[in-house]
């Protein structure tokens, strides 16, 4: 089945596509990717929903024109992925939207909004959309987050049954999420804290607008640490607060570094930027050293700042750094996909979360399907659990050998 994943982080970067022929053979899903892409929103789009992220505020009509703004962006995403990737064609497309508020009060989560109208990729496409994923965990219970633990954990589990060692797949975005897989036991996800998010709000801050990001690390490199101002944000209860827990932009945001660093002598841009990249690179690393993980494999788009990765070797055990093309995903598209992979387990019956990650009461089957341009014809429900999952290229042979390096 040639399913296309469509997903937009935290960040706000843009649309990542990614197209995969998915097959199951007993309880093993083999994933051969097919390409991805990277597409930008349309500039008064991209501004019009970073304005509405906490703390700004957003009316119901700049709701509803964000969400349609979004569905639309999302359909012709969906075309040109289906055009570039899959020669034409493709069977299903699954959407993650664009994440502009998450719910949590005391630790947890209440509600959860992800945009991009699904029936606009439905009605440009003429393909079936399974959309709206996280709800349905977040329902039973669950933070709905961080759905990379579904992937990851069927990922990983060839490499930590070999290695016998723990495991941990890692992805920056905005917001850090981690998936750690042991020899015994359920798999563990979680929000370690902020990904890119303080440092781009910084970015943005010292640059006057001129950049979004750190590019290249090139302002941390050139600043130093201040243990004051750092001292102060590794003191948010979210870090001591245990698993499952999820957080978002509405926490990590640009008034909370300003807050932080009232009352201490003044900040130097570098030094700010270099603070915020540690911060993250701490709070990953230490989230490692408690579940005692022997590999990690990073993703997202934090891994092309040279800056976060120098800080994080730094702190975990030598070699323990790789990222998830070694495994043969793209760093730069695992989230997308993941994305591929949660509607397929949903187009056929399956559940598609992790409750031992997300927190949910039990499996739960995600999403909501809504039908192409013809009749809606689901495959009779897989009655055989996917265990495991295994990149694969064209010749069908796996990508990458993890414990040849390790």
């Amino acid at each position: 089945m040639r399913v296309l994943g469509l997903i937009s982080g935290t960040s706000i970067d843009g649309i990542d596509v990614a197209a995969a022929d998915l097959h199951a053979t007993g309880e093993e899903l083999v994933l051969i990717p097919l390409g991805h892409l990277e597409l930008d929103y349309p500039e008064s789009l991209r501004t019009g929903l970073l304005a509405a992220l906490p703390p700004g505020e957003c009316s119901a009509e700049q709701l509803t024109r964000l969400d349609t703004g979004v569905g639309k962006a999302f359909a012709t995403a969906a075309l040109e992925g289906i055009d570039r990737l899959t020669e034409g064609r493709a069977d299903l497309v699954t959407s993650l939207g664009q994440t502009v508020f998450h719910w949590v009060e005391n630790g947890t989560v209440e509600g959860t909004l992800q945009l991009g109208q699904p029936a606009w990729i439905a009605e440009r496409t003429g393909l079936p959309v399974v959309a709206d994923l996280r709800a349905r965990d977040v329902a039973a219970g669950g933070h709905g987050a961080p759905l990379a633990s579904t992937l990851d954990a069927l990922w990983l589990r060839s490499l930590v049954d070999a290695g016998r060692k723990p495991a941990a797949a890692l992805n920056i975005g905005g917001i850090a999420n981690l998936t750690v897989v042991t020899p015994e036991g359920d798999p563990l996800a979680y929000d370690t804290g902020p990904g890119n998010a303080l440092i781009d709000a910084a970015a943005v801050q010292v640059s006057g607008g001129g950049l979004r990001s750190d590019r290249d690390g090139a302002l941390a490199t050139s600043g130093r640490v201040r243990a004051d101002l750092l001292e102060r944000l590794l003191d948010d209860p979210y870090y001591a607060a245990p698993p499952p827990k999820s957080t978002g932009k509405e926490r990590f945001h640009a008034g909370y570094f300003r807050t932080a660093a009232e009352g201490l002598p003044p900040i130097a841009d570098a030094d700010l930027l270099a603070t915020l990249t540690e911060l993250t690179a701490v709070t990953i690393a230490r989230e490692c050293a408690r579940h005692r993980v022997h590999t990690v494999l990073a993703s997202g788009g934090g891994v092309a700042n040279p800056a976060l990765l120098r800080a994080l070797a730094a702190h975990l055990p030598a070699g323990a750094l790789a990222t998830s093309e070694e495994l043969g995903l793209p760093a730069s598209a695992k989230e997308a996909y993941l994305t591929a992979v949660l509607g397929w387990l949903t187009w056929h019956g399956l559940p598609a979360n992790v409750p031992s990650a997300t927190g949910a009461a039990g499996p739960r089957l995600l999403g909501g399907i809504t039908p192409g341009s013809g009749p809606l014809s689901l495959p009779p429900p897989r009655r055989e659990a996917i265990t495991r999952l295994r990149v694969a290229a064209a010749s069908q042979q796996p990508v990458g050998d993890i414990n040849a390096r390790t």
